[in-house]
């Protein structure tokens, strides 16, 4: 194993000092939980608070979608690992003005579990706090079984729009449904061509030959729906494409935003042939691509792979995808 670390075992820690002490006028620790990071401002008046969490090992997801637009606060697992319900807590406490908050997270079971009991918890402490779930990987369940899908990368999506949506002062009830109908409409899917390793266990989470891929392998390295020899980068988003588009599913005239996510070691030439690609192919199917990014908004730590999201776009969603948005870890938000 080979990493820039010290101790495996406080990588977490001294991932989450560094971070503040780049952007110290971005983000704040809470005071209750060393594990919980939140925006500088918050809590702000009168507006949703919308918290995520997760395990680490996918900067930037999650802390960082926390910012003016986004998110207000996040509360941060070891890696791979779900953080604790009490972590979930003291961000929602820390970032609530009165107007309730929204934890949006993905769809694995220990996180469900923290964040149902951070909410019973909240609620305690006189907060009201309200769950969406993402659950956007195709590979991982039928369409008649979404509710048992992960959430992988397309959660930017309902982080980027809800977001925008809290801005407006919606109350809680509108927020959530914003995040529900972003999460109904977006799909993702991803391959693998190489394993990660976790610092504390220090081997590779799975084993891949040099010529072969895997089709829906999950962020945290779950098994996928086949595995093959390695393809042409055409053949691979012709592959991811189909799965997608045939899953909503999506047709002439739709509008869509895509999102071409590289999982930690694919360089952003693959991740720009493979859009080339993508954009082909919605395009032979009368798809318009209203935006696209392209990047490492989902990672699993050093593994090699990608994935593509599809979000599918109504006029309301539109305005929300081009509402302003910062965080350092992203490129300044541009119509």
């Amino acid at each position: 194993m080979k990493k820039f670390i010290n101790d495996p075992y406080k990588v977490v820690d001294e991932t989450i000092a560094g971070i503040l002490k780049a952007y110290p006028y971005h983000l704040r620790m809470a005071k209750e939980s060393s594990r919980a990071l939140v925006r500088a401002d918050a809590p702000v008046k009168g507006k949703v608070a919308i918290c995520t969490g997760g395990g680490s090992g996918h900067i930037p997801l999650f802390l960082g979608y926390v910012g003016p637009g986004m998110l207000d606060g996040v509360a941060v697992g070891n890696v791979f690992s779900s953080p604790s319900a009490d972590d979930m807590l003291a961000a929602a406490k820390e970032t609530n003005s009165g107007a309730g908050v929204l934890y949006l997270f993905g769809n694995y079971s220990g996180d469900k579990m923290n964040f149902e009991m951070a909410a019973e918890m909240a609620a305690v402490e006189g907060i009201t706090a309200k769950l969406s779930i993402a659950a956007d990987d195709v590979a991982s369940a039928p369409h008649a079984e979404k509710n048992r899908r992960r959430g992988i990368a397309g959660i930017f999506f309902a982080y980027k729009l809800t977001g925008a949506k809290a801005d407006t002062m919606a109350n809680l009830d509108e927020v959530k449904a914003t995040a529900d109908k972003v999460i109904e409409n977006t799909v993702t899917i991803g391959v693998a061509l190489s394993p990660c390793i976790i610092p504390a266990v220090g081997k590779p989470n799975f084993v891949i030959a040099d010529d072969e891929m895997e089709l829906g392998m999950g962020i945290h390295g779950e098994p996928g729906i086949e595995r093959t020899k390695l393809k042409t980068a055409d053949e691979v988003a012709a592959i991811m494409a189909d799965k997608v588009i045939k899953d909503l599913p999506f047709k002439a005239k739709d509008e869509v935003a895509v999102l071409v996510n590289g999982l930690g070691a694919t360089p952003p030439e693959e991740l720009f042939i493979l859009y080339s690609k993508f954009y082909d192919i919605l395009g032979a199917h009368g798809i318009k691509v209203y935006k696209a990014f392209i990047g490492e908004y989902a990672t699993s730590m050093e593994m090699a792979g990608a994935s593509f999201t599809l979000l599918k776009l109504n006029p309301e969603f539109k305005k929300l995808l081009d509402a302003p948005a910062f965080s350092p870890f992203l490129p300044q938000w541009r119509k």
